[in-house]
């Protein structure tokens, strides 16, 4: 398969889980949420606002809304972040649309059940849509914002930026019940979003040493079929040289390397890391987009569809916006 074909494909797979993912969010928050009366953060969390008060439909509000940020954002945080944003801000406005008239009354009789399976169901396609490089639209556009002219991350305005959309509600309602299920809903599309983005990604990083770090560094190679880097330290109070030994391996392979360790070398020391995100010859391979020339030449290019900021889910560690 050619550059170009490849990438054709990898482009029509990421607009196809976007709009799954986006499509999931909205089913959650309109046959679980919405019902409930509860106030979620981000535009959706206005969107409700603004139905409760005058009857319009939450996916007219909410696409009114990003429109209007990313107007606004368009000289701040620039044209790639806007371009990808749009197709999720549009579908999601569509589908919110679609749903909403079709469920009136809450499915179950148990608004905690509610709020439950809607916050999973909401972080699980905001996750979704995220790990496919695509963006919501929604607070995360004012933040991206604030993060250009301050030093609060995105993360930290996100989560300002939701607490208040979240509060205000006790103002529309008068009920702490409302206000706390909109927090328990935060909660677990937070907490979905980052399981979905880095389940795929979990991995776990030794750092091993022991004076028998040749018979060791071969024995993974050979039982555990994974590459070890041998490292040159001293050790500040014994004043000597020591070789340390770096693995990188899958979660699930991590026992594995405990074992041959230990077989060897039952004193060795050992640290263990989770990382997220090991990319490489027998891990992940790196995603990125690539522009074709007239010419017909591919090279690499930093636009990513959606957030245009491809680390900032690194950087805050809250990837999330409810839309």
């Amino acid at each position: 398969m050619s550059e170009l074909k490849l990438n054709l494909w990898r482009n029509a797979k990421d607009y196809f889980f976007i709009t799954l993912g986006v499509g999931l969010y909205a089913l959650g928050f309109c046959a679980f949420i919405l019902p409930e009366k509860v106030v979620i953060g981000g535009l959706a969390g206005l969107g409700t606002l603004v139905y409760f008060l005058t009857n319009i439909p939450v996916g007219i509000t909410q696409y009114a809304l990003n429109l209007l940020l990313l107007a606004i954002a368009y000289k701040v945080v620039g044209r790639q972040f806007v371009i990808g944003t749009i197709y999720g801000a549009t579908m999601i406005s569509v589908f919110v649309s679609i749903f909403q008239p079709l469920f009136d009354a809450p499915l179950t009789n148990e608004p905690f059940m509610n709020i439950v399976v809607g916050g999973i169901m909401c972080g699980f396609g905001i996750g979704l849509t995220f790990v496919h490089n695509g963006s919501s639209g929604g607070t995360d556009i004012v933040a991206a914002m604030v993060s250009k002219h301050s030093n609060v991350s995105i993360g930290r305005m996100m989560l300002y930026t939701d607490f208040f959309i979240i509060s205000s509600s006790y103002l529309l309602f008068h009920d702490l019940d409302k206000v706390v299920y909109g927090f328990v809903v935060l909660f677990l599309v937070s907490y979905m979003a980052d399981l979905v983005i880095n389940t795929n990604r979990q991995a776990v990083q030794f750092t091993i040493f022991s004076p028998h770090w040749k018979e060791i560094a071969t024995a993974i190679n050979n039982e555990a079929k994974r590459g070890c880097t041998v490292l040159s330290g001293m050790g500040w109070y014994s004043k000597q040289e020591v070789k340390v030994l770096l693995v990188m391996c899958r979660k699930i392979e991590s026992v594995t390397i405990f074992r041959i360790i230990k077989s060897i070398d039952s004193n060795a020391f050992i640290t263990q890391a989770n990382v997220n995100g090991v990319y490489g010859k027998g891990f992940d391979e790196v995603k990125v987009k690539m522009k074709v020339d007239d010419g017909g030449k591919s090279h690499k290019s930093p636009f990513h569809f959606g957030h245009g900021d491809s680390d900032n889910t690194a950087q805050t560690g809250h990837p999330k916006s409810m839309a």
